[in-house]
């Protein structure tokens, strides 16, 4: 069987420089790791600040299914499509994280014909940059421990150390721990935990922060613990954003490399979009748009999760004003919305793509509610029928939304032409309107509701009284006009994950809030949603290995 690392790695590769020269980018501002991969230097991101910005489009989808839905895929198709039809087209993508790659879900390079490339070293240690981040955040970890241990200057309460460990990797074991254990000589024992690298505060931070400089304010205004009086204890109190900003200073350079059809692609930063912002870095983003004519980026899960992230979060951060939106689905996908089992999914069924439509339809509706125009991608499998398809496109065109059939995977580039005509047709209307869905002196509270009622069309907010005092404690210390991140299931617009479709009436239970202050954001911790997942029952790592040539087999 062919499979997506089979395809890449018969793909003929261009060496780093020639991929960097078609975006203008010289080759001494590379710092190469190896021939096919290279980080770019902070003088040459520099350099071009100042040139005015390109065209943003964001790449996002409905609610994931097991079906498999290809944003990364789509992402990639139309960002070399782009370049196909003579628009210079740059990519910008998260970094695979090893937690879903040995897990359930697999690596994040694309597919089939529309891949990033390498991919067998971009799923695994591409750059490092994961492992710096991993050493950054628990070095502070320690240094609060350490703090303690050699008398405690700053009075930290043991008991409220907020500040968590970090771990690439899948481990339910690690969710909660106690610490220390082993005699005086180890420190004080206490509770603590690990969140898997993604989801910490400081992947946020390198995510979201604009150079250097900003990247280690922003580390240094994480807060980690409180003193007994409830005053916070930030990084800087503890003397470690120096050390910790020292750790991600190369890391911090955005990772070009290649599509397998050529194009260029930034790959930097990885946070989860269920349990984090869910969006590459801004330092990339905001070089690609410097660099080229239009940035195709995706933002991860279903458009109410990294989507609405997206453009809360990160757009408000960063200035960035999105000018169209894709949102990807597969007929395949819709029929499990529409109540079809896996196993049933070959058939054809256009009543159970009809009943899926709800899905997609709220997803559309709300990227519009942001005041972005919207093209609908189905990616095509072989099952696919043209009844099927006339039930979208039908549906799509009366309330004035095209959706586009592509067949990326297969066809690579030339299977998303059509698509990237009708996103630059978009683009090149310049009807976009963007602004975010709620403001900044909105309370803290109203902004979930916000959220639960607009984009999950949840009845309200189920609210502990522990946690309203938690999130009026932020507004106190002058908190109150950060953006909300929800931490919930992917997999449904409610915290069930078998509610699938388009859920009406449901309640939003917020079962506990995580301050952010060095990233800039409120987390709002939602359902049963775990910040360190855990793997599942047949985990992908049982199927990878080695050949007799060293090879590796069973990635994908």
């Amino acid at each position: 069987m062919t499979t997506d690392l089979h395809i890449a790695r018969a793909a003929r590769l261009r060496p780093i420089a020639d991929i960097a020269a078609k975006v203008a980018i010289p080759a001494e501002a590379l710092e190469p790791y190896g021939r096919f991969k290279a980080k770019i230097g902070f003088d040459f991101i520099r350099s071009v600040a100042d040139r005015p910005p390109g065209k943003l489009v964001l790449v996002t989808g409905i609610s994931p299914t097991a079906a498999g839905e290809g944003k990364t895929t789509t992402t990639i198709g139309l960002g070399d499509a782009l370049n196909e039809i003579g628009t210079r087209a740059m990519i910008c993508l998260r970094e695979p994280s090893l937690g879903p790659s040995f897990g359930q879900k697999g690596g994040a390079t694309g597919g089939g014909h529309a891949q990033i490339v390498p991919m067998d070293e971009i799923n695994l240690h591409f750059t490092g940059d994961f492992h710096a981040v991993t050493a950054a955040n628990n070095l502070l970890a320690a240094m609060i421990d350490n703090h303690i241990y050699w008398g405690n200057a700053l009075g930290i309460d043991p008991r409220r150390v907020t500040f968590r460990r970090a771990l690439d990797m899948n481990d339910r074991a690690l969710r909660a721990i106690v610490g220390s254990l082993g005699g005086i000589a180890n420190g004080f024992p206490r509770e603590d935990g690990f969140d898997i690298t993604v989801a910490s505060e400081v992947m946020a931070v390198f995510c979201l922060a604009r150079d250097l400089d900003d990247l280690q304010q922003r580390l240094g205004r994480i807060i980690v613990a409180q003193q007994r009086d409830g005053s916070a204890v930030t990084a800087r109190d503890l003397k470690a954003d120096g050390a910790m900003a020292v750790l991600l200073r190369d890391a911090l350079m955005p990772n070009l490399v290649q599509t397998i059809a050529g194009s260029p692609a930034l790959v930097h930063g990885g946070p989860f979009a269920n349990i984090a912002h869910g969006c590459n870095s801004v330092i990339a983003t905001d070089l690609g748009l410097r660099l080229a004519e239009v940035v195709v980026t995706e933002a991860g899960f279903g458009a109410d999760l990294g989507a609405e992230k997206f453009l809360d979060i990160k757009c408000r951060v960063a200035g960035l004003t999105p000018g169209c939106a894709v949102v990807v689905a597969t007929l395949r996908a819709l029929k499990m919305h529409g109540g079809v089992a896996k196993a049933d999914l070959g058939a054809e069924d256009t009543g159970a793509v009809a009943r899926g439509l709800a899905n997609l339809l709220r997803h559309v509706e709300n990227m519009e509610k942001f005041g972005l125009p919207v093209v609908v991608a189905l990616n095509h499998f072989t099952s696919d029928t043209e009844a099927e398809f006339a039930v979208v496109r039908d549906a799509l065109a009366a309330r004035g939304t095209e959706a586009v059939m592509c067949t990326h995977w297969a066809d690579g580039a030339t299977g998303a032409i059509d698509l990237a005509r009708a996103v630059r047709a978009r683009l090149d209307a310049g009807t976009a309107r963007y602004a975010p869905i709620y403001p900044d002196a909105m309370p803290l509270a109203d902004k979930i509701r916000t959220i639960a009622r607009e984009i999950y069309h949840a009845a309200d907010i189920v609210l502990p009284r522990a946690v309203a005092r938690k999130l009026a404690g932020f507004e106190a210390a002058g908190f109150g006009h950060l953006p909300v991140c929800i931490a919930k299931t992917q997999y449904s617009f409610s915290v069930d994950p078998k509610l699938l479709g388009a859920p009406e009436g449901h309640e939003l239970p917020v079962r506990d809030v995580r301050l952010s202050a060095g990233a800039g954001f409120v987390v709002a911790i939602c359902g049963d949603i775990m910040t360190m997942p855990g793997l599942p029952r047949a985990p992908a790592a049982e199927r990878i290995f080695l050949d007799a040539d060293g090879q590796i087999e069973g990635l994908f």
